[in-house]
């Protein structure tokens, strides 16, 4: 039996228009390895919005029906030369039910479960996938409650691995409200990790301290470099990672570290202190230049990290066992929280993308393809 679905693809046209569309899709029939999953339930990350409308002008929106468009300017275009003019799938991670599948046994056995799977294009009402790409969620465990088991609950536990593999003793993450953000706190507070958080309002600080945080730093504050350079000294954070990617956060904790370090620093030195301090940006919710302002010696350093390479070079046992733990936890620490479930012609009217778009904290959003 085949299946036809809609789907939705990005396509950044070379003509400088950036379109997103509904298309409707045959799925053929499973391979002895394969399974098609009617996907019930998939995440909007960040990850995905910049897959989704990338460096679109969403002030100029044009929508008509199952196709949204808006312009791109011409550095942007020159930028995105390697996906122009290539659909491009959406949607990282999602979970929903086994219809169909193939006649190998690790297929067969996921026929009728419901299933959480990572592999792209997960903004459809169907999907075929090779069975290892499926995990069998628990028995009672809803498509929502495994719609986000992979991308947050692993960038979460491949930080604390990075801080263990580069022989770091405490973390920094900002963004520290978010969902990955209350993940990471409650892995540390589980591993006996010290953890500075770093937030920009009031109320996402007092969430966390009504969490259990014990160190959390408000960017909109006056104080906010003392409060981060307490942090780091009563914790010896000398790892970060930023949410934001652009602007001058990655230089302000850098500065803070060798802040924090001078406090118990012996001679004076003009090359700074010799501990190594690294900042990681891991996403781009602050579009625009990174910004440097060097004032902490010359031990630092500032890279990119993003989590599936990360996890493709540590070995199988322990991409295994992060996995297994995820699946233990995912009514607890990996638990995540929607504030609305839209579906697929959702994701296209104009006045919803811009509320997806703006990115707030507490506000994530879930798509259902079944909807509508």
């Amino acid at each position: 039996m085949k299946l036809s679905g809609l789907q939705l693809l990005s396509t950044v046209h070379s003509s400088g228009q950036h379109r997103v569309r509904l298309i409707q899709q045959e799925l053929p029939e499973p391979a002895a390895d394969e399974v098609v999953v009617q996907i019930q339930a998939t995440p909007l990350n960040p990850s995905d919005m910049g897959l989704l409308w990338g460096a679109a002008d969403l002030g100029a929106l044009r929508a008509q029906p199952h196709l949204t468009e808006a312009p791109v300017g011409a550095a942007a275009l020159q930028a995105l030369a390697g996906r122009v003019d290539q659909d491009m799938p959406v949607g990282n991670e999602g979970a929903g039910l086994v219809v169909a599948a193939g006649s190998g046994p690790q297929a067969q056995a996921l026929l009728g479960q419901t299933v959480a799977a990572l592999g792209g294009g997960m903004y459809a009402q169907y999907r075929l996938l090779k069975a290892n790409q499926c995990i069998a969620l628990p028995a009672g465990s809803t498509a929502a409650q495994g719609a986000s088991l992979f991308v947050n609950p692993l960038t979460a536990l491949g930080f604390v691995e990075t801080m263990k593999h580069e022989g770091h003793k405490a973390l920094i993450h900002t963004a520290a409200a978010s969902n990955l953000g209350q993940m990471l706190l409650k892995i540390c507070q589980a591993d006996g990790i010290a953890l500075v958080n770093i937030v920009r309002k009031p109320e996402q600080a007092q969430l966390l301290r009504d969490l259990g945080a014990q160190h959390v730093c408000d960017r909109s504050q006056a104080d906010f470099a003392q409060q981060l350079t307490d942090a780091i000294a009563a914790t010896g954070a000398t790892l970060a990672f930023d949410a934001t990617g652009g602007g001058t956060l990655a230089s302000e904790i850098l500065s803070c570290m060798e802040a924090a370090l001078l406090r118990g620093a012996g001679a004076y030195s003009r090359y700074g202190t010799n501990t190594h301090k690294q900042v990681y940006l891991y996403g781009n919710l602050q579009l625009g230049d990174t910004v440097i302002r060097r004032s902490f010696g010359m031990s630092w350093g500032v890279g990119g990290w993003l989590v599936f390479p990360y996890l493709e070079r540590l070995d199988p046992s322990i991409q295994q066992g992060l996995r297994q733990r995820v699946l233990r936890e995912m009514h607890s620490t990996f638990a995540s929280h929607y504030s609305h479930t839209i579906s697929l012609s959702d994701v296209l009217k104009p006045e919803v993308i811009a509320a997806y778009n703006a990115k707030a904290t507490g506000d994530k959003y879930l798509v259902d393809p079944s909807l509508g």
